[in-house]
């Protein structure tokens, strides 16, 4: 029985063993066998001259913030949102009769040292002239010379003292320091207006530029001068400007340097302020390895983005489909410049006729 018994344990061991040995081959056939996925394979593109490509804004050229030095209530605001205005014209008006009345006071008190300087000055030459005739001392001359000299300086105070409070009244009228559009209005007659805080905005609406960000990695390649093509979706126009001014700190923008794109003045029709827009300024290409090579780039759509990675796919020598990750710079045209990861030497998986992954097959169906 015990020998029976053992019989069947080994016969259950060799058909295990059986199973197992097929299995394991069914998978090895299987793996061996997978269908090759189709793709088209390219070299990545050299560069010796790109473009940055930023965005940006349209701005106008000339831009004020109405604001006055006086608080008071507003009595009028005499224009509104869009509205054009030509230079000189008033624009809103503040109550003005406490200054009135300071200038009443100026008034009068200008009248009073006229008349006290009149009165020095008649004493001053008398006694000048009875001191050449030494009939008056040097002392009484110099009093009455110290006395005329200060009925003077009070009359010259009190005078500067109208002057003041006539500048004072010129911030109750406020008028318009060049024609343009208003493009902001903050306050309304019967609100209270304070010293600096601005009550309208003007901005000339026939001058514009494109005011755009450069990060600090690309600024040292744009300067003054440089010809920018600017890209204006919202009025399907294509612009060419030169930067005009090239902003040498970050400090409040956040690491991103401002530079300003002039917008030629006989394009400009059909432009408004605050329009996007995408500047494209031709550099010369810094070289990205110590053996000078030329910056190399390839297509975005062959990229493979996974959380924080940006990847491409390779072939290896065995015709396998190989992921590797990149590190990558700026975009140009839909082409993106490699930093690193891949050779210029190097081909890449352009397009599949399938899905990919590491270590899939491929077949090169064409190669660019």
């Amino acid at each position: 029985m015990n020998r029976n018994f053992s019989l069947q344990i080994s016969a259950l061991t060799l058909s295990i063993l059986f199973f197992y040995s097929c299995t394991s081959g069914n998978k090895k056939v299987t793996n061996n066998h997978e269908t090759p996925v189709a793709v088209t394979v390219a070299k990545p593109g050299l560069s010796e001259n790109s473009s940055i490509s930023v965005s940006g804004q349209i701005v106008s050229t000339q831009s004020a913030n109405i604001s006055t030095r006086v608080m008071g209530f507003i009595t009028s605001v005499k224009v509104n949102l869009g509205d054009q205005v030509k230079k000189g014209q008033l624009l809103v008006t503040i109550s003005n009769e406490d200054l009135i009345a300071k200038r009443a006071q100026a008034d009068a008190m200008i009248v009073e040292a006229q008349a006290a300087a009149h009165n020095a000055q008649k004493n001053f030459d008398r006694f000048t002239a009875l001191y050449n005739q030494q009939s008056a001392t040097a002392r009484e001359l110099d009093n009455v010379t110290l006395q005329y000299n200060a009925a003077k300086s009070k009359l010259e105070g009190a005078k500067e003292m109208r002057k003041e409070v006539d500048a004072m009244l010129g911030y109750t009228s406020l008028v318009a320091p060049f024609s343009g559009i208003v493009t902001q209005k903050t306050a309304e007659a019967g609100s209270m207006a304070n010293p600096g805080l601005p009550l309208l905005t003007i901005e000339n609406g026939s001058s514009y530029e494109v005011s755009a960000l450069v990060p600090e990695n690309l600024i040292d390649q744009v300067k003054e001068g440089m010809p920018a093509e600017v890209a204006i979706k919202a009025v399907n126009k294509i612009l060419h400007g030169v930067i005009t001014q090239v902003n040498h700190s970050s400090q409040f923008t956040g690491g991103q340097y401002i530079i300003k794109v002039s917008v030629p003045q006989n394009q400009n029709s059909g432009l408004f302020a605050g329009m996007y827009a995408n500047v494209k300024i031709p550099v010369k290409s810094v070289a990205t390895s110590a053996s000078n090579f030329n910056s190399i780039f390839v297509p975005a759509s062959a990229l493979i983005y996974k959380d924080q990675l940006t990847g491409i796919y390779t072939l290896s020598s065995h015709n396998t489909a190989i992921l590797r990750w990149l590190r990558v710079g700026k975009n140009v045209d839909g082409n993106v410049e490699v930093l690193s990861g891949l050779g210029q030497d190097e081909s890449f998986i352009l397009n599949a006729e399938g899905k990919l992954y590491n270590g899939i097959p491929v077949v090169i169906k064409q190669q660019i």
